[in-house]
């Protein structure tokens, strides 16, 4: 379409020319019936897509709107957390604090928090859908850590490896999809990152080391405080509305014992709220203090580092946006799938890369390097895909 609006102009202009000047080509007289008939095609279009965009201007400028200011939220609060690593107010060895509140705290809280809503038939089938879409995405994402990237050092190529398998989607990922698409989106999103954290626990491991068990896998997923909190949101999806229902018509009849237990609830509701609502803060400071342990200059001269968020930022959400297009899914879960398997390289890369004898600076770059450039790719895809 944009080729023919250019040559539409192109001829249009021409035309306004000619006729203004009051001179015609041989080629202009012979052929005059077609080119207004062009013109007239053209102008039809232009009117169509005019009112194409007062139709949707309005919604496409709140929902990009929208996606922009969450994108300077985020970046003024990573700037401030690069500050203070800066400074010394955070120092590199209590960064470990923050990540263990977002962990067993904040996050947890803010997943919960999701799953409270009317539970319904489709809620449950698109959980299934967006889990199976999930999947087939880290199916993907294995193949390409066996196939790619060979002929690297040994050290560099299984920090590649676990880069391409392991993403930041539970620290970036899930604070950016409540923030964009709501509780749905973050509950969606939630569901999403399940068969990540299998991967990661075992093909993940194996990059530096040997593949663990099965029975030491399951441990750490059942045990994990995001997966736990993916179970107790999933019981209040089911039951909560059951459970207040049996409240209502026993304890809460009971003058004082009632009103302890309406408040004890109450409390506690407003309790999740609030540390659930730490969620993105925390999660932006922390990405902060990353991005402040690592030169601007090192990163943009590290190919490696380049090619592998290319791979995670542009080339994954495009397969998976193609695949679910492909499978007609709905757009709202295209949405979350897409925002999801374009995150950034896991933080835990340095962490591992340090531990099992290999290039932990290059994990490092890796990690700031798609985390930053991850400020374009999540508005780019938003952009795509209308906020």
């Amino acid at each position: 379409m944009g080729k023919s609006l250019l040559l539409f102009f192109f001829i249009f202009f021409q035309y306004i020319k000619i006729e203004m000047s009051g001179q015609e080509t041989a080629f202009i007289q012979k052929n005059k019936g077609i080119i207004s008939l062009f013109i007239d095609c053209g102008m039809r279009k232009m009117l169509q897509l005019s009112i194409i965009i007062t139709r949707t201007g309005k919604r496409f400028s709140m929902d990009i709107g929208n996606l922009w200011s969450l994108q300077l939220m985020m970046f003024l609060l990573m700037a401030a957390g690069v500050v203070m690593a800066k400074r010394g107010v955070v120092k590199t060895e209590n960064k470990g604090i923050l990540t263990d509140l977002m962990l067993y705290l904040f996050l947890p809280c803010n997943i919960i928090n999701s799953f409270r809503m009317q539970f319904e038939r489709e809620i449950l089938e698109k959980c299934a859908l967006i889990l199976t879409v999930s999947i087939l995405f880290q199916v993907v994402c294995y193949l390409c850590s066996k196939n790619l990237f060979k002929r690297r050092p040994q050290e560099i190529r299984r920090v590649l490896q676990y880069g391409i398998i392991v993403s930041n989607a539970g620290f970036l990922g899930l604070p950016v999809a409540g923030g964009l698409y709501g509780a749905l989106g973050m509950m969606y999103a939630s569901v999403f990152i399940i068969p990540q954290r299998i991967l990661m626990w075992s093909a993940g491991i194996a990059c530096f080391t040997e593949s663990p068990d099965r029975k030491t896998v399951l441990k750490k997923l059942i045990k994990h405080p995001c997966i736990v909190a993916v179970y107790i949101g999933l019981l209040l999806l089911f039951f909560e509305r059951a459970a207040v229902s049996v409240l209502e018509s026993s304890v809460y009849g009971i003058p004082l014992i009632g009103a302890i237990v309406r408040m004890l609830l109450v409390s506690l509701d407003k309790a999740l709220a609030a540390a659930g609502g730490c969620t993105n803060p925390a999660a932006m400071l922390l990405v902060g203090m990353i991005l402040s342990e690592v030169r601007l200059r090192d990163i943009l001269r590290d190919k490696n580092a380049l090619t592998l968020s290319a791979l995670r930022l542009v080339i994954f959400p495009g397969i998976v946006l193609a695949g679910c297009s492909a499978a007609g899914i709905d757009s709202f879960l295209t949405k979350v799938c897409v925002l999801m398997s374009g995150m950034p390289v896991g933080a835990t890369a340095p962490v591992l890369a340090s531990k099992y004898g290999c290039d932990s600076s290059f994990a490092s770059r890796c990690v700031v390097s798609s985390t930053l450039l991850s400020m374009l790719g999540i508005p780019f895809w938003g952009m795509m895909l209308g906020g």
